[in-house]
């Protein structure tokens, strides 16, 4: 990636907040079904504990869920999450153009504000390595109830994009949502 970086944005970077709750969701049908018959995060859930070992590298991960591809479910979730104290969340799953995937929809009906330039990164990037597949990528992000949400597509691949995107920036988010 290109590092062009201002003085000022590295300015606030070096003041942003290290006490950074997030939360992570995994939205889907399967894994939640694991999830109910053993009552712990299914090993199979590759991208969410990809994001949760990312993100513990600098910040606290205190909420990880498996939850069923079903938007009041998720609504209801971020609810709790945001009641908890998380200041970010990361979805991973439901972004695709299938029939159950519900996640940008439900979050765009919530977003008080959307980061519309994680979702062109994203795609940008995307392209860069897989080509025009790229447009079938729906990652998006904006604020809710001042929480910074990100809803990265269920692939590894896709969750470890997300993570070189964000994860270097979430302190510098934070300090502009708190202001």
């Amino acid at each position: 990636m290109m590092n062009m970086k201002s003085q000022s944005m590295e300015e606030h970077r070096a003041s942003a907040p290290e006490d950074i709750s997030c939360g992570v969701i995994t939205l889907s049908d399967s894994k939640y079904r694991e999830f109910q018959e053993t009552g712990e995060i299914p090993e199979s859930d590759t991208s969410g504990r990809l994001l949760v070992d990312a993100l513990s590298h600098d910040y606290s991960v205190s909420e990880y869920t498996v939850i069923p591809d079903d938007g009041e479910k998720l609504i209801s979730t971020i609810h709790d999450m945001i009641d908890e104290g998380v200041s970010v969340i990361f979805t991973t799953g439901g972004t695709g153009i299938g029939s159950r995937d519900i996640t940008v929809e439900t979050l765009r009906g919530i977003f008080e504000k959307e980061l519309d330039g994680f979702g062109e990164i994203f795609r940008y990037l995307s392209f860069k390595e897989l080509g025009a597949g790229a447009i079938l990528s729906r990652a998006t992000a904006g604020v809710y109830r001042g929480t910074l949400i990100f809803a990265l597509p269920g692939s590894p691949n896709a969750v470890k994009l997300g993570i070189e995107i964000v994860v270097p920036e979430i302190g510098h988010l934070v300090k502009h949502l708190r202001e």
